[in-house]
């Protein structure tokens, strides 16, 4: 399985939704416009407005880095105003592993499936 999945869950803080949102919609632009290795990247906020989950499929590793490196600085400016955790889901190697070193993030392994 070279696919790599992820979900990314944001705690937004209080009063930061809507600012929350707009950055959010630069983040998908950007993907839309600059990664071929994207599969799915959709944006789901809990009815409150407190919380956003991101799922995201990704062709391979190298797709991964190509995202956190065209998303990077609209992340960090989502992380001013939010809190971050997630799941990664697929071939774990090392240097994936390495590319979320101080965050949030638990990590699955692929065994089996259709």
């Amino acid at each position: 399985m070279e696919q790599i999945h992820l979900t990314a869950c944001f705690k937004i803080q209080a009063g930061k939704t809507e600012s929350f949102k707009d950055i959010a919609a630069q983040c998908v632009e950007a993907v839309r416009k600059n990664e071929e290795g994207a599969i799915r990247y959709q944006w789901f906020y809990a009815a409150d407005q407190t919380g956003c989950k991101v799922l995201e499929t990704y062709r391979d590793t190298e797709a991964v880095f190509a995202h956190m490196q065209n998303v990077g600085p609209l992340l960090q400016k989502l992380l001013e105003i939010s809190t971050v955790s997630g799941e990664v889901y697929g071939h774990i190697t090392e240097t994936l592993r390495k590319g979320f070193e101080g965050l949030d993030i638990s990590f699955y392994e692929y065994e089996t499936g259709l």
